[in-house]
């Protein structure tokens, strides 16, 4: 696992929406063009950060990510809400800014 990837995820002040996505994922496949309006519409509120389940196992296990797509909200440091599977823009929106 990436330690930096890890501090960096849980030291980050402010609100922080985490995806934890696969490129063989229908549903991720999905979801990818909501994540980047919603990247779009966060600028400069809440940072978000992505990473292939493929590619960083151990940080997914780390932070109990076991199924793609996993969305995982946390307000400095500490983990507020999380959900699995194809979610409505507006609701991941809503959700996020709940922690802003």
């Amino acid at each position: 696992m990436d330690k930096d990837k890890l501090n960096t995820l849980l030291n980050d002040t402010g609100t922080v929406l985490v995806e934890f996505y696969a490129t063989w994922c229908p549903h991720c496949r999905r979801m990818a063009p909501v994540v980047d309006d919603l990247k779009m519409l966060l600028e400069g509120r809440a940072t978000v950060y992505q990473f292939d389940i493929d590619r960083n196992g151990g940080l997914a296990d780390e932070l109990g990510a076991k199924s793609v797509p996993t969305f995982i909200v946390y307000r400095n440091g500490e983990e507020k809400w999380r959900t699995v599977g194809e979610i409505d823009g507006q609701t991941l929106l809503s959700k996020v800014e709940e922690y802003i």
